[in-house]
């Protein structure tokens, strides 16, 4: 079996961020230098904040860490009228080989992870049938509003920001994810309803042995 060996830039990389809003800020720094401002403005713009956790304390945070780790650095200031000057960032040469790196690798290999939901999903028995059966509705309505307002923020971006489809396509896999898991909670929540679930402890229907 052969063993993909990364790049030689990736060896010289600067130290990855643990922080997965450096992947956002790099992403847009490809497009062209900015300021924290306009990165901040971008990524609403684009309804990424469904895909990072974005407040303008983070967003700074990032921003230093990312110049004092080499991934970014100054690229002069910018000023409008009689606000503060503001420092535009760009790319590292080495920054921007580390990135691409980067990305290639969360792209190509699947990695563990630990949504909430995932983990208390297992125990869902715990709830006993029809309390289970509610908070699955529940949820199924709070994602049906949800899709409903990020299918709005797409919109928002593609036709009123003029967003290239390929810089908000993470929309379109977070929507396809979210239709998944709204088919799946409501056919859970339809089979406990119907007594196609066997709840340990208790009978077929549903209603306790005893």
């Amino acid at each position: 079996m052969t063993t993909r060996q990364p790049p030689a830039a990736a060896q010289h990389s600067p130290k990855r961020p643990a922080n997965t809003l450096a992947l956002a800020v790099l992403g847009l720094l490809l497009e062209q230098p900015m300021h924290p401002h306009a990165l901040a403005g971008t990524l609403r713009e684009r309804g990424m904040e469904r895909a990072f956790k974005l407040t303008t304390g983070s967003l700074y945070d990032t921003v230093r860490a990312l110049t004092r780790d080499g991934w970014i650095e100054a690229d002069g200031t910018e000023q409008v009228g009689n606000r503060p000057a503001r420092t535009v960032y760009r790319h590292t040469p080495a920054g921007r080989d580390g990135f691409t790196d980067w990305l290639d690798e969360l792209i190509r290999e699947p990695s563990p992870e630990y949504p909430r939901f995932l983990s208390a999903v297992g125990y869902l028995g715990a709830l006993g049938p029809a309390r289970a059966a509610e908070a699955l509705r529940e949820r199924a309505a709070a994602l049906r509003e949800r899709i409903t307002r990020d299918a709005e923020a797409y919109r928002v971006a593609r036709e009123e920001h003029d967003a290239p489809r390929l810089f908000v396509i993470e929309a379109e896999y977070a929507a396809a994810m979210a239709q998944s898991e709204l088919a799946w909670v409501e056919r859970t929540a339809d089979e406990i309803e119907h007594g196609t679930l066997t709840w340990p402890g208790l009978g077929r229907t549903g209603a306790d042995d005893d």
